[in-house]
């Protein structure tokens, strides 16, 4: 087994890592195909230990696992398992400042200057529309020295959100706001203040109100220390060659915060996924705008067929139809969400390894899209 200081430093290459690679053809959209594609993902070298898969159609759920949750208990994946999310709570602050928006206490105009002037002056112009897709230029502080040195140092450690943004907070802009599109886990950051200035509630607090208690979801939560509740979809890193090494609790979620501190499970994680897209957190007149896309805005690590990026949501174009969601990347989990434009009908997928590269990473995303097309063709 590997040392816990060679661990850390693969768990960090890992979530700063956009993994690009082709997506795959998808193969027959059947449920034995689909489950062909998962087996074939575990028995991959550098494959997860374990992968699970959800289909929601109304009230009904099919869900397709392979491999195990834990490799030593040789259990296997469960859609009520708890898991670390990843980058799909980004999605979920987009829901928070989506509704803050419905209730006029925000406005997708509003600026960091106006909200947050104690941030730096070049941030100023930024609006909460361009945090929310994107094109802020807000430098990634998943990229900077102070990020790399936190978790080197104190990888457990609780990090405020005013540390996360002061490793960043001397550096220029990466590019005019607005003028392109750039994956920035600061943008989520910045987001979850605004909500909690213009509220006056904690980030935590507004998730549970305005986000988890409406939609149901009992077994969601929010933690800042490394401890998931039992039982969990252990998390690991694999090379192939050695044995999986459990990264479940290396990291301190709070170095992810409004960006990606969410623990959920794949049950939970589908009904929010559906209420997302479904109307219930925010009117119609605000899924349009939240509906304008990006070109060529993809995700991190990219979900299946032509991706484009929305208000906290991506576009998934593929060759059955087209789904609207989140993907995310955390040491030990990548993840995927999606729903029909009306919500009626969702898919999650969740491997316990870190975003693949290469053609691992083309094997999952055709994977992807198989069960997009199943989720579609299927009545």
């Amino acid at each position: 087994m590997r040392s816990s200081r060679a661990a850390l430093a693969a768990a960090l290459a890992v979530v700063a890592c956009a993994c690009l690679a082709p997506t795959a053809s998808a193969q027959d959209a059947t449920k034995a195909g689909l489950q062909r594609q998962l087996d074939a993902l575990v028995a991959a070298d550098g494959g997860p230990p374990g992968a699970i898969v959800t289909l929601r159609r109304g009230s009904r759920m099919t869900t397709l696992s392979a491999g195990v949750a834990d490799v030593e208990a040789r259990r296997k994946p469960r859609a009520t398992d708890h898991m670390r999310i990843a980058s799909v709570a980004k999605a979920f602050s987009g829901a928070v400042a989506l509704r803050l928006v419905a209730r006029g206490k925000l406005e997708l105009s509003n600026t960091i200057g106006e909200l947050l002037p104690n941030l730096p002056s070049a941030w100023s112009a930024v609006t909460l529309r361009r945090l929310l897709n994107h094109t802020s230029g807000l430098p990634d502080y998943t990229e900077s020295d102070g990020f790399r040195m936190q978790f080197q140092n104190d990888p457990q450690g609780y990090v405020s959100p005013a540390k996360i943004l002061s490793w960043v907070e001397n550096d220029p802009l990466e590019f005019r706001p607005g003028s392109r599109y750039a994956y920035s886990n600061t943008d989520n950051i910045v987001v979850g203040l605004m909500a909690e200035r213009v509220s006056g509630r904690s980030y935590g607090r507004l998730l549970r109100d305005i986000v988890f208690r409406p939609l149901g979801l009992t077994r969601t939560s929010f933690p800042s220390s490394p401890r998931l509740p039992r039982p969990f979809i252990h998390g690991y890193l694999v090379e192939p060659g050695s044995p999986p090494e459990d990264v479940s609790t290396l990291l301190s979620p709070s170095g992810a915060w409004a960006s990606g501190a969410i623990v959920s499970t794949p049950r939970d994680l589908g009904t929010f996924i559906r209420g997302y897209l479904g109307g219930r957190l925010f009117p119609a007149s605000l899924q349009r705008q939240q509906l304008r896309f990006v070109a060529g805005g993809e995700s991190s690590p990219p979900g299946p067929g032509r991706n484009s990026a929305g208000l906290a949501v991506f576009r998934y174009r593929t060759r059955c139809g087209t789904v609207y969601g989140h993907t995310g990347n955390f040491p030990g989990y990548v993840q995927f969400a999606a729903a029909t434009r009306d919500g009626r009908r969702a898919v999650t997928s969740s491997l316990n390894i870190p975003a693949p590269s290469g053609d691992l990473l083309a094997r999952l995303r055709a994977m992807q899209q198989t069960a997009v097309c199943l989720l579609l063709r299927s009545r």
